[in-house]
């Protein structure tokens, strides 16, 4: 059976697919062919297309009686609205003007008259005009655009880390990719591939606590472009690196519990793969050498970093013949979790057992007790480690520098010790 069907227009798009747009008057004949129960071809404009539709009900949900069916129509052809991207062409053709005049006007050059320059961009704005900043990328080789790879967002340390970023990004004309690993290393290898994809600048990169193997990464060098570790970092790459010091931040840490009478302070250390964490470890230990207490390896526990091993952790320090008194954790959420978890066995924090974190989370200072914590000046990692790179970018390769920044921490003292 053959359907004259008004209102239908077809389009070929890239996947081969027949897209079929119907007014109202095309989908009451489409409706009515419901009941034929047969293969029906339809006539638009230009060609005939085929589709098979069957009788056939579904039910309404909500409050309406489950007797009420509505048909529903079954077809290889996806219904949507055509889009069409506005280009200089279009702005051209509607001013009557070359396209080379406005392109010129686009791009502010100084040839082009200031009201030509006024109505263009009028128009522009008018017709959503939006600048094709692939081509401009192609024709430049050049994106203006920086890659963020970080491994987690379970924080507010790498949002924060992140905000300093691109507020350098922006102020000398970048745009920012920002990835999130999930601390997982097969994601963080699929960020670079899109990174690459994208043809970033460049790429600033925390690594994932599972991140043993840097290939992935020693790709954008051996491609002449620039990356710059922060917080996490390789040090097996001869690059820009942004940290803190967390020798340092962790000494502070322990000395503080050694100063509230805690002799029995444990140690919940994040992966040894991280830099970082093998840092802090040695913080803590010289701490505690530093005020003869001895160093007790039951006390000390890495993990990696996953949340939820936390109470079977503390579960076990606990249940210690002689448990701790303090705990200095790797981080703050896992103080967070440690803290949580005392309270819920009934021990008061912090006369039973202090607890100590690292990076002053948002949160840290709004739980029941406050965590004291190590502050890490987490905006301005992100600012330094973003002018590093746009200070690489804007280098040749040849003139590079490894250049390593290491910011100071504090000591933020709460009730939670």
């Amino acid at each position: 059976m053959v359907l004259n069907v008004p209102g239908v227009q077809d389009r070929e798009d890239k996947t081969g697919f027949a897209n079929t747009v119907l007014d109202s008057t095309g989908t009451f004949f489409m409706m009515a062919s419901l009941f034929l129960n047969k293969n029906v071809e339809y006539n638009t404009e230009d060609k005939k297309t085929s589709a098979y539709f069957i009788m056939g009900t579904f039910p309404i949900c909500g409050n309406i009686p489950t007797w009420l069916y509505f048909p529903f129509l079954c077809t290889s052809n996806i219904f949507y609205m055509k889009r069409h991207q506005v280009t200089i062409i279009d702005l051209a053709k509607k001013l009557n003007l070359s396209k080379s005049t406005v392109s010129r006007a686009l791009t502010g050059h100084a040839s082009v008259h200031p009201e030509t320059r006024r109505v263009v961009l009028e128009l522009a704005e008018e017709m959503d005009y939006q600048r094709n900043m692939l081509s401009i990328s192609l024709l430049q080789k050049k994106s203006n655009t920086i890659g963020i790879i970080v491994p987690e967002f379970l924080s507010s340390y790498f949002p924060q880390v992140i905000t300093g970023a691109q507020e350098v990004a922006a102020q000398a004309g970048y745009n920012a990719l920002i990835c999130h690993s999930n601390e997982n290393y097969e994601t963080e290898v699929a960020n670079t591939k899109l990174m690459l994809a994208n043809q970033v600048d460049g790429v600033m990169v925390s690594i994932t606590r599972e991140t043993r193997n840097f290939d992935h990464l020693k790709i954008f060098q051996r491609k002449g472009i620039p990356i710059v570790f922060f917080n996490r970092v390789c040090e097996d790459m001869m690059v820009p690196k942004v940290v803190v010091d967390d020798y340092e931040g962790a000494f502070r840490a322990v000395e503080h519990l050694i100063q509230r009478k805690k002799k029995r302070i444990a140690h919940l250390a994040g992966p040894d793969t991280l830099p970082m964490s093998v840092k802090r470890l040695m913080g803590y230990r010289d701490a505690l050498r530093r005020n003869n207490i001895p160093i007790d390896e039951e006390l000390i526990i890495p993990y990696d970093l996953t949340l939820a091993k936390v109470k079977i952790y503390i579960n076990h320090l606990l249940q210690l013949d002689n448990p701790p008194d303090a705990i200095f954790a790797i981080n703050d959420p896992t103080a967070i979790e440690a803290l949580q978890i005392i309270k819920k066995k009934g021990l008061k924090v912090p006369k039973d057992i202090a607890v100590v974190g690292f990076s002053n989370d948002y949160v840290s200072g709004l739980i029941d007790p406050p965590l004291t914590t190590v502050s890490q000046p987490v905006t301005e990692i992100g600012r330094t480690a973003a002018q590093l790179l746009i200070d690489q970018i804007n280098r040749d390769v040849s003139e590079w520098k490894t250049i390593i920044k290491v910011l100071k921490t504090e000591l933020i003292v709460r009730k939670s010790s």
